[in-house]
Protein backbone atom coordinates (compact mmCIF):
# COMPACT_ATOMS: atom_id res chain seq x y z
CA UNK A 1 0.00 0.00 0.00
CA UNK A 2 1.15 3.56 -0.56
CA UNK A 3 0.92 4.65 3.10
CA UNK A 4 3.52 1.94 3.74
CA UNK A 5 5.94 2.88 1.04
CA UNK A 6 5.82 6.51 2.25
CA UNK A 7 6.30 5.35 5.92
CA UNK A 8 9.03 2.88 5.28
CA UNK A 9 10.78 5.85 3.31
CA UNK A 10 10.18 8.86 5.43
CA UNK A 11 12.00 6.69 8.24
CA UNK A 12 15.07 5.24 5.93
CA UNK A 13 15.50 8.16 3.99
CA UNK A 14 16.07 10.40 6.54
CA UNK A 15 19.94 10.78 6.42
CA UNK A 16 19.94 10.75 2.44
CA UNK A 17 17.06 12.48 1.40
CA UNK A 18 15.53 16.03 2.43
CA UNK A 19 12.22 13.97 3.69
CA UNK A 20 10.23 17.13 4.42
CA UNK A 21 10.33 17.78 0.30
CA UNK A 22 6.89 15.99 -0.69
CA UNK A 23 7.47 16.18 -4.69
CA UNK A 24 11.11 14.01 -3.79
CA UNK A 25 8.70 11.58 -1.47
CA UNK A 26 6.01 10.97 -3.95
CA UNK A 27 8.51 10.41 -6.92
CA UNK A 28 10.12 7.79 -5.00
CA UNK A 29 6.70 6.02 -3.67
CA UNK A 30 5.76 6.61 -7.42
CA UNK A 31 8.75 4.27 -8.41
CA UNK A 32 8.43 2.04 -5.96
CA UNK A 33 5.01 1.33 -7.18
CA UNK A 34 6.01 1.30 -11.00
CA UNK A 35 8.83 -1.19 -10.60
CA UNK A 36 7.61 -3.24 -8.00
CA UNK A 37 10.43 -2.42 -5.50
CA UNK A 38 10.62 -2.34 -1.91
CA UNK A 39 11.82 1.46 -0.34
CA UNK A 40 15.42 -0.14 0.73
CA UNK A 41 15.88 -1.29 -2.50
CA UNK A 42 15.05 1.71 -4.49
CA UNK A 43 17.69 3.87 -1.66
CA UNK A 44 20.85 1.37 -2.74
CA UNK A 45 20.19 1.87 -6.51
CA UNK A 46 19.60 6.19 -5.61
CA UNK A 47 22.63 6.10 -3.25
CA UNK A 48 24.85 3.93 -5.85
CA UNK A 49 24.42 7.10 -8.50
CA UNK A 50 25.44 9.57 -5.80
CA UNK A 51 28.11 7.29 -4.76
CA UNK A 52 31.64 9.89 -5.53
CA UNK A 53 34.77 7.84 -4.64
CA UNK A 54 37.97 9.47 -3.95
CA UNK A 55 41.52 8.77 -3.05
CA UNK A 56 41.56 10.07 0.45
CA UNK A 57 37.66 9.42 1.08
CA UNK A 58 34.54 9.01 -0.61
CA UNK A 59 31.14 10.13 0.02
CA UNK A 60 26.95 9.88 -0.56
CA UNK A 61 25.57 13.16 -1.96
CA UNK A 62 22.13 13.44 -1.20
CA UNK A 63 19.25 12.48 -3.59
CA UNK A 64 17.41 15.20 -5.43
CA UNK A 65 14.86 15.48 -8.47
CA UNK A 66 17.91 14.52 -10.89
CA UNK A 67 19.13 11.69 -9.17
CA UNK A 68 15.47 10.09 -9.36
CA UNK A 69 15.42 11.44 -13.21
CA UNK A 70 18.93 9.34 -14.05
CA UNK A 71 17.58 5.95 -11.93
CA UNK A 72 13.83 6.27 -13.77
CA UNK A 73 15.98 6.51 -17.39
CA UNK A 74 18.05 3.56 -16.40
CA UNK A 75 15.44 1.28 -14.77
CA UNK A 76 13.32 2.03 -18.33
CA UNK A 77 16.59 1.59 -20.82
CA UNK A 78 17.13 -2.04 -18.71
CA UNK A 79 13.42 -3.00 -19.02
CA UNK A 80 13.14 -2.17 -22.60
CA UNK A 81 16.17 -3.78 -23.70
CA UNK A 82 14.56 -7.46 -22.02
CA UNK A 83 11.45 -7.24 -24.10
CA UNK A 84 13.00 -5.91 -27.55
CA UNK A 85 11.78 -7.64 -30.48
CA UNK A 86 14.66 -8.87 -32.58
CA UNK A 87 14.33 -8.57 -36.38
CA UNK A 88 13.96 -12.15 -37.68
CA UNK A 89 16.38 -13.17 -40.92
CA UNK A 90 14.22 -15.99 -42.28
CA UNK A 91 14.17 -17.36 -45.80
CA UNK A 92 10.78 -17.12 -48.05
CA UNK A 93 8.34 -19.74 -47.04
CA UNK A 94 8.70 -22.09 -50.51
CA UNK A 95 7.11 -25.51 -50.82
CA UNK A 96 8.25 -27.66 -54.03
CA UNK A 97 5.09 -28.76 -55.63
CA UNK A 98 6.84 -31.22 -57.26
CA UNK A 99 7.22 -33.55 -54.53
CA UNK A 100 3.61 -33.41 -53.61
CA UNK A 101 0.82 -35.63 -54.12
CA UNK A 102 -1.13 -34.96 -57.58
CA UNK A 103 -4.18 -34.04 -55.88
CA UNK A 104 -2.89 -31.32 -54.15
CA UNK A 105 -1.11 -30.09 -57.01
CA UNK A 106 -4.40 -28.60 -59.06
CA UNK A 107 -3.09 -24.77 -58.25
CA UNK A 108 0.40 -25.41 -59.88
CA UNK A 109 1.40 -23.52 -62.74
CA UNK A 110 2.66 -26.64 -64.84
CA UNK A 111 5.56 -24.37 -66.16
CA UNK A 112 7.10 -23.27 -62.91
CA UNK A 113 10.91 -24.40 -62.45
CA UNK A 114 11.65 -26.62 -59.73
CA UNK A 115 14.15 -24.22 -58.30
CA UNK A 116 15.48 -24.35 -54.78
CA UNK A 117 13.59 -22.38 -51.83
CA UNK A 118 15.75 -19.54 -52.06
CA UNK A 119 14.19 -18.55 -55.33
CA UNK A 120 12.71 -14.94 -55.44
CA UNK A 121 10.20 -14.00 -58.16
CA UNK A 122 11.26 -11.92 -61.34
CA UNK A 123 11.21 -8.21 -60.25
CA UNK A 124 9.63 -5.91 -63.56
CA UNK A 125 12.23 -3.54 -65.09
CA UNK A 126 9.92 -0.79 -63.60
CA UNK A 127 9.81 -1.58 -60.24
CA UNK A 128 13.29 0.09 -58.58
CA UNK A 129 14.49 0.18 -54.86
CA UNK A 130 12.70 3.79 -54.25
CA UNK A 131 9.28 2.15 -54.73
CA UNK A 132 8.21 4.31 -57.54
CA UNK A 133 6.46 2.05 -59.51
CA UNK A 134 4.76 3.93 -62.91
CA UNK A 135 4.56 7.34 -63.88
CA UNK A 136 2.65 8.74 -66.62
CA UNK A 137 1.48 11.88 -68.07
CA UNK A 138 -1.26 11.87 -65.48
CA UNK A 139 -0.36 9.38 -62.98
CA UNK A 140 1.89 8.95 -60.66
CA UNK A 141 1.86 5.51 -58.65
CA UNK A 142 4.34 4.74 -55.50
CA UNK A 143 4.38 1.74 -54.15
CA UNK A 144 6.01 -0.41 -51.20
CA UNK A 145 9.53 -1.39 -51.74
CA UNK A 146 10.05 -3.94 -54.75
CA UNK A 147 13.93 -4.57 -54.25
CA UNK A 148 14.93 -8.50 -53.13
CA UNK A 149 15.40 -7.45 -49.69
CA UNK A 150 11.97 -5.84 -49.03
CA UNK A 151 10.38 -8.83 -50.87
CA UNK A 152 11.69 -11.36 -49.03
CA UNK A 153 10.50 -9.70 -45.46
CA UNK A 154 7.02 -9.88 -46.74
CA UNK A 155 7.31 -13.19 -47.83
CA UNK A 156 8.39 -14.62 -44.30
CA UNK A 157 8.02 -17.56 -42.82
CA UNK A 158 5.40 -18.72 -40.61
CA UNK A 159 4.65 -21.44 -38.13
CA UNK A 160 8.27 -21.23 -37.20
CA UNK A 161 7.55 -18.13 -34.24
CA UNK A 162 8.40 -19.11 -30.58
CA UNK A 163 5.71 -18.20 -27.83
CA UNK A 164 8.58 -16.11 -26.65
CA UNK A 165 8.10 -14.11 -29.85
CA UNK A 166 4.43 -13.69 -29.82
CA UNK A 167 4.65 -12.42 -26.65
CA UNK A 168 7.02 -9.84 -27.02
CA UNK A 169 5.40 -8.65 -30.21
CA UNK A 170 2.44 -8.07 -28.23
CA UNK A 171 4.50 -6.00 -25.26
CA UNK A 172 6.06 -3.96 -27.90
CA UNK A 173 2.66 -3.03 -28.54
CA UNK A 174 1.67 -1.78 -25.92
CA UNK A 175 5.37 0.00 -24.79
CA UNK A 176 4.99 1.77 -27.99
CA UNK A 177 1.50 3.34 -27.02
CA UNK A 178 2.78 3.97 -23.43
CA UNK A 179 5.25 6.73 -25.18
CA UNK A 180 2.63 8.39 -27.54
CA UNK A 181 0.33 8.26 -24.09
CA UNK A 182 3.16 10.22 -21.89
CA UNK A 183 3.84 12.58 -25.13
CA UNK A 184 0.25 13.60 -25.74
CA UNK A 185 -0.94 14.06 -22.53
CA UNK A 186 2.31 15.14 -20.72
CA UNK A 187 1.85 12.11 -18.29
CA UNK A 188 5.55 11.22 -16.18
CA UNK A 189 4.79 8.21 -14.65
CA UNK A 190 2.38 5.35 -15.57
CA UNK A 191 1.07 2.57 -12.93
CA UNK A 192 0.27 -0.70 -12.78
CA UNK A 193 -3.16 -1.55 -12.55
CA UNK A 194 -2.62 -4.87 -10.19
CA UNK A 195 -0.94 -2.95 -7.52
CA UNK A 196 -3.83 -1.03 -4.95
CA UNK A 197 -3.12 2.49 -4.52
CA UNK A 198 -4.82 5.40 -2.36
CA UNK A 199 -5.01 8.21 -5.37
CA UNK A 200 -6.08 7.87 -9.00
CA UNK A 201 -2.92 6.67 -11.40
CA UNK A 202 -2.70 6.34 -15.36
CA UNK A 203 -2.12 2.98 -16.50
CA UNK A 204 -2.27 1.19 -20.54
CA UNK A 205 -2.76 -1.91 -21.40
CA UNK A 206 -4.36 -4.22 -23.41
CA UNK A 207 -8.77 -4.69 -23.37
CA UNK A 208 -8.51 -8.69 -23.08
CA UNK A 209 -11.69 -10.99 -21.60
CA UNK A 210 -11.90 -12.10 -18.17
CA UNK A 211 -9.94 -15.80 -18.22
CA UNK A 212 -12.83 -16.83 -15.66
CA UNK A 213 -15.66 -15.71 -18.47
CA UNK A 214 -13.68 -16.75 -21.53
CA UNK A 215 -16.48 -18.84 -22.74
CA UNK A 216 -18.95 -15.81 -23.34
CA UNK A 217 -19.54 -14.85 -27.28
CA UNK A 218 -19.19 -11.09 -27.23
CA UNK A 219 -17.07 -8.70 -24.76
CA UNK A 220 -19.22 -7.12 -21.64
CA UNK A 221 -18.70 -5.01 -19.37
CA UNK A 222 -19.03 -7.98 -16.93
CA UNK A 223 -16.19 -9.79 -18.74
CA UNK A 224 -13.37 -6.68 -19.03
CA UNK A 225 -10.12 -7.10 -18.17
CA UNK A 226 -7.01 -5.47 -18.73
CA UNK A 227 -3.63 -6.45 -19.31
CA UNK A 228 -0.56 -4.64 -19.12
CA UNK A 229 3.05 -5.34 -20.44
CA UNK A 230 6.34 -6.72 -18.61
CA UNK A 231 7.55 -3.17 -18.44
CA UNK A 232 4.98 -1.62 -16.42
CA UNK A 233 3.85 -4.85 -14.51
CA UNK A 234 5.06 -7.85 -14.98
CA UNK A 235 2.39 -8.26 -17.34
CA UNK A 236 -0.50 -8.54 -14.81
CA UNK A 237 -4.13 -9.13 -16.28
CA UNK A 238 -6.76 -7.68 -13.74
CA UNK A 239 -10.22 -7.50 -14.08
CA UNK A 240 -11.59 -4.16 -15.07
CA UNK A 241 -14.57 -2.20 -13.62
CA UNK A 242 -16.09 1.26 -15.42
CA UNK A 243 -17.16 3.86 -13.38
CA UNK A 244 -21.17 4.37 -13.78
CA UNK A 245 -19.69 8.28 -13.95
CA UNK A 246 -17.42 7.47 -16.84
CA UNK A 247 -15.65 10.35 -18.76
CA UNK A 248 -14.38 10.18 -22.01
CA UNK A 249 -11.04 12.66 -23.19
CA UNK A 250 -9.93 13.48 -26.35
CA UNK A 251 -12.20 11.58 -28.23
CA UNK A 252 -14.32 12.93 -31.66
CA UNK A 253 -17.11 15.66 -30.72
CA UNK A 254 -20.77 14.23 -30.56
CA UNK A 255 -19.16 10.58 -29.78
CA UNK A 256 -20.98 10.16 -26.75
CA UNK A 257 -19.12 7.38 -26.00
CA UNK A 258 -16.39 4.68 -26.72
CA UNK A 259 -16.04 1.25 -28.02
CA UNK A 260 -13.67 -1.68 -26.16
CA UNK A 261 -12.91 -4.62 -27.93
CA UNK A 262 -10.47 -7.88 -26.95
CA UNK A 263 -7.07 -6.83 -28.29
CA UNK A 264 -7.24 -2.87 -28.22
CA UNK A 265 -5.27 -0.68 -26.19
CA UNK A 266 -6.73 1.97 -23.90
CA UNK A 267 -5.30 4.45 -21.56
CA UNK A 268 -7.37 4.52 -18.31
CA UNK A 269 -7.57 6.57 -15.02
CA UNK A 270 -8.66 5.46 -11.84
CA UNK A 271 -7.17 3.11 -8.70
CA UNK A 272 -7.03 -0.57 -7.34
CA UNK A 273 -9.02 0.39 -4.13
CA UNK A 274 -7.91 -3.05 -3.04
CA UNK A 275 -10.78 -4.88 -4.51
CA UNK A 276 -8.87 -7.07 -6.86
CA UNK A 277 -10.49 -5.21 -10.25
CA UNK A 278 -9.06 -1.67 -10.94
CA UNK A 279 -12.11 0.45 -11.45
CA UNK A 280 -11.76 3.29 -14.29
CA UNK A 281 -13.46 6.92 -14.09
CA UNK A 282 -11.61 8.12 -17.32
CA UNK A 283 -10.73 7.37 -20.52
CA UNK A 284 -7.82 8.81 -22.53
CA UNK A 285 -8.46 8.33 -26.36
CA UNK A 286 -5.71 7.37 -28.06
CA UNK A 287 -3.62 10.86 -30.12
CA UNK A 288 -4.93 10.59 -33.49
CA UNK A 289 -2.29 10.05 -36.41
CA UNK A 290 -0.74 13.30 -38.17
CA UNK A 291 -2.02 14.80 -40.94
CA UNK A 292 -0.66 13.69 -44.48
CA UNK A 293 0.58 17.14 -46.08
CA UNK A 294 -2.05 16.60 -48.84
CA UNK A 295 -4.60 16.68 -46.14
CA UNK A 296 -3.16 19.54 -44.56
CA UNK A 297 -3.04 21.44 -47.91
CA UNK A 298 0.50 20.78 -48.60
CA UNK A 299 1.16 20.38 -52.33
CA UNK A 300 4.40 18.00 -52.58
CA UNK A 301 6.47 18.89 -55.14
CA UNK A 302 5.68 17.09 -58.47
CA UNK A 303 8.42 14.30 -59.87
CA UNK A 304 8.13 16.17 -63.48
CA UNK A 305 7.17 19.31 -64.58
CA UNK A 306 3.14 18.60 -65.38
CA UNK A 307 3.21 14.50 -64.13
CA UNK A 308 0.35 14.00 -61.75
CA UNK A 309 -1.39 17.07 -62.22
CA UNK A 310 -4.95 16.01 -64.44
CA UNK A 311 -8.20 14.88 -62.90
CA UNK A 312 -7.76 10.98 -62.93
CA UNK A 313 -10.53 8.80 -61.48
CA UNK A 314 -10.00 5.57 -59.58
CA UNK A 315 -12.07 2.29 -59.66
CA UNK A 316 -12.04 -0.05 -56.61
CA UNK A 317 -14.12 -3.88 -56.85
CA UNK A 318 -13.28 -6.08 -54.13
CA UNK A 319 -13.63 -9.85 -53.94
CA UNK A 320 -15.45 -12.56 -54.20
CA UNK A 321 -15.88 -11.74 -58.34
CA UNK A 322 -18.18 -14.55 -58.86
CA UNK A 323 -21.00 -15.88 -56.89
CA UNK A 324 -21.27 -19.24 -54.92
CA UNK A 325 -23.38 -21.06 -57.81
CA UNK A 326 -21.16 -20.89 -60.51
CA UNK A 327 -17.52 -20.00 -61.17
CA UNK A 328 -18.47 -17.40 -64.40
CA UNK A 329 -17.51 -14.66 -62.88
CA UNK A 330 -20.57 -12.89 -64.11
CA UNK A 331 -20.15 -9.80 -62.55
CA UNK A 332 -16.62 -9.18 -63.02
CA UNK A 333 -16.93 -9.91 -66.49
CA UNK A 334 -20.09 -6.82 -66.58
CA UNK A 335 -17.82 -4.57 -64.51
CA UNK A 336 -14.83 -5.03 -67.45
CA UNK A 337 -17.46 -4.23 -70.10
CA UNK A 338 -18.34 -1.01 -68.21
CA UNK A 339 -14.75 -0.06 -67.43
CA UNK A 340 -13.80 -0.02 -71.11
CA UNK A 341 -16.17 2.95 -71.51
CA UNK A 342 -15.58 5.17 -68.54
CA UNK A 343 -11.65 4.20 -68.94
CA UNK A 344 -11.00 4.92 -65.40
CA UNK A 345 -6.78 5.63 -64.94
CA UNK A 346 -6.44 3.42 -61.97
CA UNK A 347 -8.29 0.15 -61.80
CA UNK A 348 -7.57 -1.45 -57.68
CA UNK A 349 -8.52 -5.41 -57.36
CA UNK A 350 -8.68 -6.63 -53.76
CA UNK A 351 -8.89 -10.35 -53.65
CA UNK A 352 -10.33 -13.09 -53.08
CA UNK A 353 -9.72 -14.05 -56.59
CA UNK A 354 -9.67 -17.59 -56.47
CA UNK A 355 -11.57 -18.15 -53.10
CA UNK A 356 -10.83 -21.10 -51.44
CA UNK A 357 -14.08 -21.15 -49.97
CA UNK A 358 -16.38 -21.02 -52.90
CA UNK A 359 -18.65 -24.32 -52.67
CA UNK A 360 -17.52 -25.54 -56.00
CA UNK A 361 -13.18 -24.72 -55.64
CA UNK A 362 -13.85 -26.75 -51.86
CA UNK A 363 -15.71 -29.59 -54.11
CA UNK A 364 -13.49 -29.59 -56.90
CA UNK A 365 -16.22 -29.49 -59.11
CA UNK A 366 -13.44 -26.96 -61.31
CA UNK A 367 -12.48 -27.35 -64.97
CA UNK A 368 -9.23 -25.90 -64.33
CA UNK A 369 -6.73 -25.92 -62.09
CA UNK A 370 -6.72 -22.19 -59.81
CA UNK A 371 -3.86 -20.89 -61.82
CA UNK A 372 -5.25 -20.79 -65.16
CA UNK A 373 -8.66 -19.99 -63.48
CA UNK A 374 -7.18 -16.57 -62.75
CA UNK A 375 -4.99 -16.34 -66.06
CA UNK A 376 -8.84 -17.01 -67.71
CA UNK A 377 -10.93 -14.59 -65.86
CA UNK A 378 -8.74 -12.01 -64.96
CA UNK A 379 -5.50 -11.23 -66.89
CA UNK A 380 -7.23 -12.15 -70.37
CA UNK A 381 -10.11 -9.77 -69.93
CA UNK A 382 -7.55 -7.29 -68.33
CA UNK A 383 -6.09 -7.42 -71.45
CA UNK A 384 -8.70 -5.97 -73.30
CA UNK A 385 -9.26 -3.38 -70.79
CA UNK A 386 -6.13 -2.08 -71.45
CA UNK A 387 -6.71 -2.32 -75.22
CA UNK A 388 -9.52 0.06 -74.57
CA UNK A 389 -7.59 2.07 -72.17
CA UNK A 390 -3.64 1.66 -72.44
CA UNK A 391 -2.63 4.31 -70.16
CA UNK A 392 -4.33 2.78 -67.16
CA UNK A 393 -2.65 1.11 -64.07
CA UNK A 394 -3.81 -2.38 -62.26
CA UNK A 395 -3.39 -2.97 -58.84
CA UNK A 396 -3.87 -6.18 -57.48
CA UNK A 397 -4.53 -6.89 -53.39
CA UNK A 398 -4.59 -10.36 -52.73
CA UNK A 399 -6.49 -12.29 -50.18
CA UNK A 400 -5.31 -15.42 -47.36
CA UNK A 401 -8.65 -16.92 -48.92
CA UNK A 402 -6.81 -17.15 -52.20
CA UNK A 403 -5.57 -20.76 -53.84
CA UNK A 404 -3.51 -18.67 -56.17
CA UNK A 405 -1.72 -17.29 -53.04
CA UNK A 406 1.14 -19.41 -51.24
CA UNK A 407 0.87 -17.24 -48.25
CA UNK A 408 -2.13 -18.44 -46.04
CA UNK A 409 -1.28 -16.32 -43.32
CA UNK A 410 -1.59 -12.68 -42.11
CA UNK A 411 0.29 -10.38 -43.12
CA UNK A 412 0.40 -11.45 -46.72
CA UNK A 413 2.82 -11.05 -49.01
CA UNK A 414 2.18 -9.92 -52.94
CA UNK A 415 1.13 -12.66 -55.26
CA UNK A 416 4.10 -13.83 -57.25
CA UNK A 417 4.95 -12.09 -60.48
CA UNK A 418 4.76 -14.89 -62.67
CA UNK A 419 0.93 -14.78 -62.34
CA UNK A 420 0.69 -11.67 -64.30
CA UNK A 421 3.49 -11.68 -66.56
CA UNK A 422 5.97 -8.82 -67.63
CA UNK A 423 3.13 -6.37 -68.08
CA UNK A 424 4.44 -2.56 -66.33
CA UNK A 425 0.85 -1.61 -66.00
CA UNK A 426 0.22 -4.65 -63.77
CA UNK A 427 1.17 -3.78 -60.05
CA UNK A 428 1.32 -6.54 -57.26
CA UNK A 429 0.85 -4.94 -53.70
CA UNK A 430 0.65 -6.94 -49.75
CA UNK A 431 -1.97 -7.26 -47.86
CA UNK A 432 -2.29 -4.65 -46.31
CA UNK A 433 -0.68 -2.04 -47.93
CA UNK A 434 0.02 1.62 -48.00
CA UNK A 435 0.62 2.70 -51.68
CA UNK A 436 0.18 6.55 -53.48
CA UNK A 437 -1.24 7.88 -56.40
CA UNK A 438 -0.33 11.00 -57.23
CA UNK A 439 -0.06 12.75 -53.99
CA UNK A 440 -2.95 11.04 -52.29
CA UNK A 441 -1.81 7.85 -49.71
CA UNK A 442 -4.09 4.75 -49.50
CA UNK A 443 -4.07 1.95 -47.36
CA UNK A 444 -6.40 -1.12 -47.73
CA UNK A 445 -6.65 -4.81 -46.77
CA UNK A 446 -8.58 -7.38 -48.16
CA UNK A 447 -9.27 -8.73 -44.30
CA UNK A 448 -12.66 -7.87 -43.26
CA UNK A 449 -11.74 -5.86 -39.79
CA UNK A 450 -14.76 -3.50 -39.90
CA UNK A 451 -16.87 -6.54 -39.54
CA UNK A 452 -14.61 -8.44 -36.98
CA UNK A 453 -14.43 -5.20 -35.40
CA UNK A 454 -18.16 -4.43 -34.99
CA UNK A 455 -19.15 -8.21 -33.41
CA UNK A 456 -16.68 -8.15 -30.53
CA UNK A 457 -16.80 -4.67 -30.01
CA UNK A 458 -19.19 -3.55 -26.63
CA UNK A 459 -20.11 0.25 -26.97
CA UNK A 460 -19.80 1.94 -23.50
CA UNK A 461 -21.70 5.53 -23.32
CA UNK A 462 -20.12 7.98 -21.24
CA UNK A 463 -20.06 11.65 -20.74
CA UNK A 464 -17.04 13.72 -22.68
CA UNK A 465 -13.93 15.69 -21.84
CA UNK A 466 -12.14 18.42 -24.11
CA UNK A 467 -13.19 16.66 -27.15
CA UNK A 468 -10.77 16.48 -29.74
CA UNK A 469 -12.19 19.75 -31.67
CA UNK A 470 -10.17 18.90 -35.03
CA UNK A 471 -12.13 15.36 -35.62
CA UNK A 472 -15.62 16.82 -36.40
CA UNK A 473 -15.97 14.09 -39.58
CA UNK A 474 -18.82 11.28 -38.93
CA UNK A 475 -19.54 9.39 -35.51
CA UNK A 476 -22.58 7.38 -36.28
CA UNK A 477 -21.10 2.94 -35.62
CA UNK A 478 -19.56 3.05 -39.03
CA UNK A 479 -17.61 5.74 -38.84
CA UNK A 480 -16.71 4.98 -35.08
CA UNK A 481 -15.32 1.56 -36.34
CA UNK A 482 -12.77 2.81 -39.14
CA UNK A 483 -12.00 5.61 -36.15
CA UNK A 484 -10.57 2.66 -34.12
CA UNK A 485 -8.07 1.69 -36.43
CA UNK A 486 -6.93 4.93 -37.26
CA UNK A 487 -6.58 5.05 -32.99
CA UNK A 488 -4.79 1.96 -33.02
CA UNK A 489 -2.56 2.44 -35.83
CA UNK A 490 -3.52 -1.29 -36.76
CA UNK A 491 -5.09 -2.98 -39.86
CA UNK A 492 -6.46 -5.30 -37.45
CA UNK A 493 -6.33 -4.60 -34.26
CA UNK A 494 -8.50 -7.44 -32.73
CA UNK A 495 -6.80 -9.73 -30.63
CA UNK A 496 -7.30 -12.74 -30.68
CA UNK A 497 -9.31 -13.26 -33.45
CA UNK A 498 -13.07 -14.51 -33.10
CA UNK A 499 -13.22 -17.69 -32.83
CA UNK A 500 -15.98 -18.22 -35.18
CA UNK A 501 -14.19 -16.25 -37.82
CA UNK A 502 -10.75 -17.69 -37.64
CA UNK A 503 -11.09 -19.31 -40.70
CA UNK A 504 -11.56 -16.09 -42.41
CA UNK A 505 -7.89 -14.70 -41.24
CA UNK A 506 -4.86 -16.71 -39.73
CA UNK A 507 -3.12 -14.01 -38.03
CA UNK A 508 0.32 -13.66 -37.38
CA UNK A 509 1.14 -12.44 -34.07
CA UNK A 510 5.23 -12.25 -34.57
CA UNK A 511 4.91 -9.86 -37.99
CA UNK A 512 2.50 -7.43 -36.04
CA UNK A 513 4.87 -4.50 -37.95
CA UNK A 514 3.27 -6.15 -41.42
CA UNK A 515 -0.40 -4.32 -40.24
CA UNK A 516 1.25 -1.13 -39.23
CA UNK A 517 -1.25 1.67 -40.31
CA UNK A 518 0.91 4.48 -40.61
CA UNK A 519 4.77 5.39 -41.60
CA UNK A 520 6.06 3.62 -45.31
CA UNK A 521 5.51 0.25 -46.28
CA UNK A 522 7.65 -1.00 -43.69
CA UNK A 523 6.01 0.34 -40.85
CA UNK A 524 9.23 2.95 -40.59
CA UNK A 525 9.06 6.93 -40.55
CA UNK A 526 7.18 9.12 -39.29
CA UNK A 527 3.42 8.17 -39.13
CA UNK A 528 0.90 9.68 -40.56
CA UNK A 529 -2.82 8.89 -41.42
CA UNK A 530 -3.76 7.85 -44.83
CA UNK A 531 -6.10 10.31 -47.38
CA UNK A 532 -8.24 7.36 -48.29
CA UNK A 533 -9.00 3.95 -46.41
CA UNK A 534 -10.24 0.95 -48.63
CA UNK A 535 -11.87 -1.79 -46.45
CA UNK A 536 -14.30 -3.84 -47.89
CA UNK A 537 -16.60 -5.60 -45.65
CA UNK A 538 -19.50 -7.59 -45.89
CA UNK A 539 -21.81 -5.17 -43.88
CA UNK A 540 -23.29 -2.18 -45.88
CA UNK A 541 -21.61 0.22 -48.61
CA UNK A 542 -20.15 3.19 -46.55
CA UNK A 543 -17.76 6.63 -47.45
CA UNK A 544 -17.38 7.93 -44.23
CA UNK A 545 -15.07 11.23 -43.10
CA UNK A 546 -13.02 10.24 -39.79
CA UNK A 547 -10.47 13.05 -38.80
CA UNK A 548 -8.88 13.94 -42.03
CA UNK A 549 -9.09 10.33 -43.76
CA UNK A 550 -11.90 8.96 -46.04
CA UNK A 551 -13.20 5.50 -45.47
CA UNK A 552 -14.22 4.09 -48.00
CA UNK A 553 -16.36 0.19 -47.65
CA UNK A 554 -17.17 -0.47 -51.83
CA UNK A 555 -18.82 -3.84 -50.25
CA UNK A 556 -18.12 -6.87 -53.04
CA UNK A 557 -18.96 -7.03 -56.07
CA UNK A 558 -20.80 -9.99 -55.87
CA UNK A 559 -23.15 -7.57 -54.12
CA UNK A 560 -23.29 -5.52 -57.54
CA UNK A 561 -21.39 -2.63 -55.89
CA UNK A 562 -17.88 -0.94 -56.53
CA UNK A 563 -16.91 2.24 -55.89
CA UNK A 564 -15.40 4.91 -58.08
CA UNK A 565 -12.86 8.00 -57.09
CA UNK A 566 -12.39 11.17 -59.02
CA UNK A 567 -9.48 13.19 -57.94
CA UNK A 568 -9.53 16.97 -59.04
CA UNK A 569 -6.12 18.59 -60.46
CA UNK A 570 -3.86 20.00 -57.76
CA UNK A 571 -4.70 23.21 -58.67
CA UNK A 572 -7.87 22.87 -57.67
CA UNK A 573 -8.77 25.77 -55.31
CA UNK A 574 -9.13 24.19 -51.71
CA UNK A 575 -8.19 21.12 -49.87
CA UNK A 576 -7.99 17.27 -49.75
CA UNK A 577 -12.18 16.87 -49.17
CA UNK A 578 -12.46 19.66 -52.29
CA UNK A 579 -10.24 17.81 -55.07
CA UNK A 580 -11.85 13.71 -54.05
CA UNK A 581 -14.97 12.77 -54.44
CA UNK A 582 -16.38 9.11 -53.73
CA UNK A 583 -19.21 7.44 -55.50
CA UNK A 584 -20.68 3.59 -54.93
CA UNK A 585 -21.88 2.34 -57.80
CA UNK A 586 -24.00 -0.48 -59.20
CA UNK A 587 -23.08 -2.61 -61.90
CA UNK A 588 -26.79 -2.35 -63.42
CA UNK A 589 -27.36 1.16 -62.88
CA UNK A 590 -25.70 4.36 -65.02
CA UNK A 591 -25.01 7.17 -64.19
CA UNK A 592 -23.39 6.43 -60.54
CA UNK A 593 -25.69 7.60 -57.55
CA UNK A 594 -23.67 9.86 -55.23
CA UNK A 595 -23.30 8.46 -52.08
Amino acid sequence: METEIRAEILNTYVNAMDVSNEKLVTDCISMCQTYSMSAEDLLWKLEAINFKPSATYSEISPITKETIAILRTQLQRDLSSKVQVKPRQNANAMVNRFQMPPNMRRGMNVGMSTASPARTPSVKTEQVEDSIAYTSSSVVFKGPKSDAQSKKRRAYRYMYEKISERSEALDQVIDEFVELIRKHYDISDLGDPSLPTDKEITIVGRIVHDAELVFTSKLTEAALAIESSRMLSSGARIPLRLDVLLRMRGNAPGAGGFGLFPGAIVALRGKNGGGGYFLATEILAMPPLKASPTAQGTIPPKLDAGMGDSPISICVACGPFTPDADLEYKPWRALIKSLKTTKPKVLVLIGPFVDVAHPKIKAGDVRFPPVQMFKLHFLTPLKSFFDASPGSIVLIVPSVRDVISAHAVFPQPELEAELVGSDPRIHLLPNPSLFSINDITFGTTSVDTIFHLRKEEYIKRCGEIAPLAADSGDVDAMANSCRHLLQQRSFYPVFPVPLDLAHEVNLDVSHLEGLRLGGDDEGQGEEEAPDVLLLPSRLKQFVKNVHTTTAVNPSFLTKGTYAVLNIAPRSTPGGLKERLKVEIVKIEEQPPVQA
